[in-house]
């Protein structure tokens, strides 16, 4: 098992918490727990209603959306972040490539720690409108 100051180093790796301090990254990395997954187990399925996000600590997982390879994410990558701000359905399909470890973080516990430390959630909003804004000049120019 991984320490909490890995844990933390895979956290600030993140965009989505890239703007976070060491104080607020070790409240994350307090909240979820280390997983370990077989090579072919599936994380989530497309469509699926999802509850949790999943930081990659070792191993690779393949992400297929309408069945086609999109991605394969290795260690530092997070998988299923949005189901930490919303429960809306699965984006993509993750499948574990080879043996994982992961860090989970269910979102009881996320939104506990955006209550406990209003800061973070402010930074979290601030990330998530810079993705929108690089995806918007990448569709619109």
């Amino acid at each position: 098992m991984a320490s909490k100051k890995a844990y933390v180093d895979h956290l600030k790796s993140i965009p989505l918490f890239a703007a976070c301090n060491r104080k607020e990254l070790e409240r994350i990395a307090r909240s979820g727990d280390e997983t370990k997954w077989t090579a072919g187990t599936v994380l989530l399925d497309q469509g699926q209603t999802g509850n949790e996000a999943f930081v990659i600590l070792e191993g690779t997982v393949k992400i297929q959306r309408n069945g086609r390879k999109i991605a394969t994410l290795g260690p530092g990558a997070i998988v299923g972040e949005l189901s930490l701000l919303d429960h809306g359905p699965r984006t993509a399909r993750a499948q574990c490539e080879t043996d994982c470890t992961l860090f989970v973080i269910s979102q009881r516990h996320f939104f506990a720690v955006l209550d406990e430390v209003p800061s973070l959630a402010h930074k979290v909003l601030a990330a998530l409108a810079g993705r929108i804004r690089e995806l918007d000049r990448a569709y619109y120019g």
